[in-house]
């Protein structure tokens, strides 16, 4: 699987990466820290023995998709977070809960793998396996994934040019 002085570094430069993500006030900032953490996830791929996942996260997430991101952060103008108000206190509360919830299952998954004693199936990670799989399983939800990608950009065009209009009149 990998050396676990590399994956620990990796580990530590992933959660560093979405915690400086989730608490930068600039939102090109949490933009980059996001682009850091997919390259990171990336090299976790390549840490697995997985190359061709490895460069289309790369490519596809830290490429295509964030420049995507900051067009829009851009457009909007949108690069200063604000503040948290003080009647939404209860968002904290819940998502500390739920983040909680999530640690638990991960060590209840964490058990239940260790208490296993097969070995895991090796999956087959070429290129053609993944595009028969992709395309013949999934091909309605990549679809509607493309579908949302295109009407969230052409809103998001929209918004900006009625924005963009208003200030000008």
């Amino acid at each position: 699987m990998g050396n676990p002085i590399v994956f620990g570094l990796l580990a530590v430069i992933a959660i560093g990466s979405a915690v400086g993500m989730l608490t930068s006030r600039n939102a090109v900032y949490s933009a980059l820290f996001l682009v850091l953490n997919f390259a990171t996830i990336g090299v976790f791929y390549i840490v697995l023995n997985a190359p061709f996942i490895a460069m289309v996260q790369i490519t596809v997430y830290a490429g295509a998709i964030m420049v995507l991101f900051l067009f829009v952060i851009m457009l909007l103008g949108a690069e200063q977070l604000r503040g948290v108000n003080s009647e939404h206190w209860f968002h904290l509360g819940l998502s500390i809960l739920l983040a909680g919830l999530l640690i638990v299952a991960f060590f209840i998954v964490l058990v239940m793998e260790g208490s296993t004693t097969s070995a895991a199936p090796m999956i087959d990670t070429s290129p053609t396996a993944l595009g028969l799989r992709l395309f013949e399983g999934y091909n309605l939800p990549f679809l509607v994934t493309g579908v949302l990608l295109l009407s969230a950009t052409i809103g998001v065009v929209i918004f900006g040019f009625s924005r963009k209009r208003g200030e000008n009149v």
